[in-house]
């Protein structure tokens, strides 16, 4: 049966040293006035504020209050991408869920922060899904979420259709990326809305996928708005047949003899403990080696091989 819900992803530029607040408000008011179907309007992650961690504050607080009212205003499910949230002493990267009455229905809290990039942010533990009353269930993921497969996986045995995924990706991996977001909707059979920022919120790209793995669209690297009806019939209409009347994925794992002794609470195969600390890519050598070299500073540690010869020597005693 045909389930049509009109999604916009916005695509713009974001500054990590002043709010960007006032310019998601007018970008959603032009989005509206535009495309008044419109029912969603997801922003990528950290639009608000940036991905700097000194912007952290508390939620509920004075920014998701913002973002209520603009939903309110409008009369739409919004997702405002996500921002630093403080709890305590600890911080995470939160997104909202906003109902069109400008309810927050659901926090996210980014599951895999980018390590060992970014720094300081603490791992949620809870996967989120909510349902739009007479159109169907979606999941949530930032980022870096995705490029765990259990995550998205975990999302459709919950029963998400629909994933909803901002993105701060200003990298030179956006383009594995997107690979991901076109694999993780064929392995899932739904749709992945995967919304990237400009500037200092990432490099664009953004991309829609539908539940055969194909790209409905793909932005460039110019501000972009994505209006798009999806049909979630396709969805179900997929997880009862088939991806093109083929595999079945999300019934196999179902039925599958097998249980994954590597996710059993605890377990830590031993070649995972081979592959040393999450920690920055060092010059010349791994970390591993450059910490064997005494007082040897990441600078300055040699490129050369353990063995290497110095030619100005070579044949002296």
């Amino acid at each position: 049966m045909l389930t049509p819900f009109a999604i916009a992803g916005v695509q713009m530029y974001v500054s990590a040293l002043e709010s960007n607040v006032p310019r998601m408000q007018s970008r959603l008011d032009v989005v509206m006035q535009l495309y008044p179907w419109v029912q969603m309007v997801v922003f990528s992650e950290l639009c608000g504020h940036g991905p700097f961690t000194a912007t952290a504050q508390p939620m509920p607080g004075p920014t998701e209050a913002v973002f209520q009212e603009m939903a309110r205003r409008h009369g739409i499910w919004l997702i405002p991408g996500s921002i630093y949230e403080a709890v305590g002493g600890v911080i995470y990267n939160t997104a909202p869920v906003i109902d069109p009455y400008g309810h927050v229905v659901a926090r996210h809290r980014k599951i895999f922060p980018f390590l060992p990039y970014e720094n300081g942010v603490e791992a949620g533990e809870e996967f989120v899904v909510f349902d739009v009353p007479d159109v169907g269930r979606f999941g949530v993921s930032i980022c870096y979420d995705m490029w765990f497969p259990e995550t998205s996986r975990t999302l459709a045995t919950l029963g998400a259709e629909v994933i909803l995924h901002p993105t701060l990706t200003g990298s030179i991996d956006r383009e594995v990326e997107l690979s991901i977001a076109k694999a993780t909707a064929a392995c899932n059979q739904c749709f992945v809305i995967d919304v990237n920022g400009l500037g200092d919120g990432g490099n664009g790209h953004s991309i829609f996928v539908g539940p055969a793995g194909e790209t409905l669209y793909q932005a460039g690297t110019a501000p972009e708005v994505i209006p798009l009806e999806i049909d979630l019939g396709r969805v179900r209409r997929s997880r009862e047949v088939g991806l093109r009347g083929l595999g079945q994925p999300l019934k196999s794992f179902r039925d599958r003899r097998v249980e994954f002794d590597v996710y059993r609470p605890g377990q830590r195969p031993e070649y995972l403990k081979t592959l040393g600390p999450l920690q920055k890519m060092r010059r010349g050598r791994t970390g591993a080696e450059a910490e064997a070299l005494p007082g040897a500073q990441p600078w300055q540690t040699p490129v050369a091989l353990p063995d290497a010869r110095d030619p100005m020597t070579e044949g002296t005693a």
